[in-house]
């Protein structure tokens, strides 16, 4: 009797970790992308950057032209929740010290047309790296969270002024497993962005910036990427910030310095 009590205990046991791995699989996008997908109006001082993708997808970003000729643009691409619109105080804290910034805008988010996936967003950056090809100005890849990893991808293949990361991950199935330590994340997911294995490549300058209180993407994904990257390289911990505070202590300096030694560089 104790025999098969002690059976019919390790079949539920296996059937609910079962039932979770399956959950998580057919589920994992909805818990990796959280798209505000209206389609906000465009603001004062932006223009549309619309762009065509590879696979053949119409997209709108916001454009704000530099207001000093000397000045790169800034291409950013945002975190995983919200859309472009909730960045706007970025455009315009860097348009006031004469930056172009271009808000890079996915796939499934702020209007746009399109289904959520890595290759699909490395397919939007690369669409808008083109749109800002045309202008023929040094370009500064900008990524935040989720962002950093198609950032650090496209710094990869282009040939870019510089590259900043605010709250970076080695790779996304790093951080994911971290959180979910006895089911084989790893192996279950989709996207991946493995950052760490192409940020070698990238002949940029490299600024990363995290807050040692994160609890959404742990700091030891940061410095992982980090010891992967290549020189010259700066990594900025804030000993205060958590995942969603770093302006509130002191990143913006810390940008602003980053891009003064890069202001107007253009790669051979």
């Amino acid at each position: 009797m104790l025999k098969k009590k002690m059976m019919n205990i390790l079949l539920t046991v296996v059937l609910f970790y079962l039932g979770v791995v399956v959950y998580l699989y057919f589920n994992q996008r909805n818990m990796m992308y959280f798209p505000d997908s209206t389609r906000p109006d465009i603001v004062p001082g932006a223009e549309l950057a619309e762009v065509t993708t590879q696979d053949g997808l119409t997209l709108q970003g916001w454009y704000f032209p530099p207001r000093d000729d000397s000045k790169p643009v800034i291409l950013f691409f945002h975190g995983n929740a919200g859309n472009f619109a909730d960045r706007v105080w970025r455009a315009a804290s860097l348009g006031i010290k004469g930056y172009g910034v271009l808000l890079a805008e996915y796939r499934g988010y702020g209007g746009n047309p399109g289904k959520i996936t890595e290759q699909g967003l490395y397919n939007d950056g690369r669409a808008y790296v083109e749109f800002l090809k045309k202008q023929e100005r040094p370009v500064v890849l900008h990524g935040e969270s989720l962002g950093t990893g198609i950032a650090t991808r496209l710094a990869s293949e282009y040939d870019v002024a510089g590259l900043i990361l605010e709250s970076p991950y080695s790779s996304i199935a790093d951080v994911a497993q971290s959180f979910y330590p006895v089911v084989p994340v790893r192996y279950l997911l989709s996207d991946k962005f493995p950052s760490a294995d192409v940020i070698g490549k990238v002949k940029a300058p490299i600024l990363m910036i995290h807050g040692e209180l994160d609890r959404t993407i742990p700091i030891r994904f940061s410095r992982r990427l980090f010891d992967a990257a290549p020189e010259p390289k700066s990594f900025i911990s804030l000993d205060s910030a958590d995942h969603n505070n770093l302006y509130d202590h002191g990143a913006a300096l810390h940008v602003l310095e980053f891009l003064s030694t890069i202001a107007g560089h253009k790669k051979e």
